[in-house]
């Protein structure tokens, strides 16, 4: 039987706040994240999805999910403009 694949071809943008977004850093650069590792609570999330993280009205996160895993997380990347601080586990 195929596997069936972890991406869609519309996408949705999931919203997250900055002050409860529980993530681990993958990458970083200058202090800030640019790939995080976080869990997923809703099983329509996608590979292709966006991922947005807010403080109030600013943007501290803002790039496409690339991996939605089995084990429940996700990985997304924002290489440009992430606010998001590096965390070290």
């Amino acid at each position: 039987m195929p596997e069936t694949p972890n991406y869609t071809n519309t996408s949705q943008t999931v919203v997250m706040d900055a002050d409860t977004f529980d993530f681990e850093t993958v990458e970083h650069e200058n202090g800030r994240a640019t790939v995080v590792r976080f869990r997923i609570v809703n099983p329509d999330i996608r590979a292709g999805d966006v991922l947005l993280v807010l403080s109030g009205s600013e943007i501290h996160f803002h790039g496409m999910i690339g991996v939605v895993s089995e084990d429940g997380t996700a990985v997304a990347t924002d290489r440009r403009g992430s606010l998001l601080p590096a965390t070290v586990q």
